[in-house]
């Protein structure tokens, strides 16, 4: 079971407890309590111990009903409480960023009193890897930034984003043309060492330079002067090339829509927080590992 996390999060109870912090003595003391209809876990707190139970009941329709069963999830010897008052407690990519934080692995337990001091956890936190690759400048590069926003808000399993950056800079360094043609103005570009023209600003007189672009700025090129000039490789689709890992980034040939293909999502150069959003949830919809476990409804 990995990358347990409660929603919404008043599915979790937090009760002192008096007993021995033992799978035995909990079970003994939770068998035939009553319960609220709608708390599936019960997170057992003695001094600075911390212990999570999952329990389950026959009926869910009273108000109240005798627990049947308990399942203990964690014990003081792999479960951490920590007072998080930055972290979301309804945010699994939260949780699992914290978690890592405090050093918990994905054998260990995690309880936040977090924001507006609600009480979640996320039990056995391993969550998926997506590499974003991008370039900049602009810094910070704004795909990550995208993703990072969209992780704040959006309802996806545990993801951790790994920026995978990609320097203008580095890639003209050691070119010595007369002059750059980049796609447009960033700043940052400052490393070069010729004179920088920027393409969407179609300059009036052709010069002798080398292009930084992609496929379609080479495009945009051809139309505006008849010709290629030398290019350097900017595209983060081309430069990625093949791979196995879950990965985000962004190619100016696509426009209107994303395509997923082998764990790589691709969205437009222009994207929106809502494709984003959409190109992560395919990416975590084809890594098994990343689904969050009875994330809702009855444990």
């Amino acid at each position: 079971m990995k990358n347990l996390v409660p929603l919404p999060y008043r599915r979790v109870s937090v009760q002192n407890y008096g007993g021995a912090m033992t799978e035995a003595a909990i079970r003994d003391h939770l068998l035939g309590r009553e319960t609220y209809r709608r708390t599936d876990f019960i997170v057992l707190r003695k001094g600075e111990a911390t212990a999570v139970a999952a329990v389950t009941a026959p009926d869910r329709e009273p108000l109240f009903s005798r627990i049947d069963s308990v399942d203990v999830l964690a014990l003081p010897d792999t479960c951490l409480y920590a007072l998080a008052p930055d972290t979301d407690p309804g945010n699994p990519s939260a949780l699992a960023a914290k978690a890592r934080k405090l050093g918990i692995g994905p054998d260990g337990t995690l309880v936040v009193l977090g924001k507006y001091e609600h009480v979640n956890f996320i039990h056995h936190p391993d969550p998926l890897i997506i590499r974003v690759v991008e370039v900049a400048p602009p810094e910070p590069p704004k795909l990550y930034g995208l993703a990072q926003h969209v992780l704040s808000y959006a309802e996806l399993p545990p993801i951790r984003l790994e920026l995978e950056r990609i320097d203008l800079n580095d890639l003209a360094a050691g070119r010595t043309p007369p002059a750059f043609l980049v796609p447009c103005r960033s700043g940052g570009l400052d490393k070069f060492c010729a004179p920088v023209y920027f393409l969407d600003e179609r300059p009036e007189q052709r010069q002798d330079w080398t292009l930084i672009g992609c496929e379609r700025s080479l495009q945009f090129h051809r139309h505006y002067y008849g010709d290629e000039p030398p290019r350097i490789e900017m595209c983060p689709r081309v430069l990625a090339g093949k791979r196995s890992e879950p990965t985000l980034l962004k190619c100016c040939l696509l426009e209107y829509h994303i395509e997923v293909e082998n764990n790589i999502a691709a969205v437009p150069w222009g994207a929106d927080l809502k494709m984003v959003e959409e190109a992560l949830r395919q990416v975590t919809s084809q890594t098994s590992n990343s689904q969050l476990q009875t994330s809702k409804g009855q444990f």
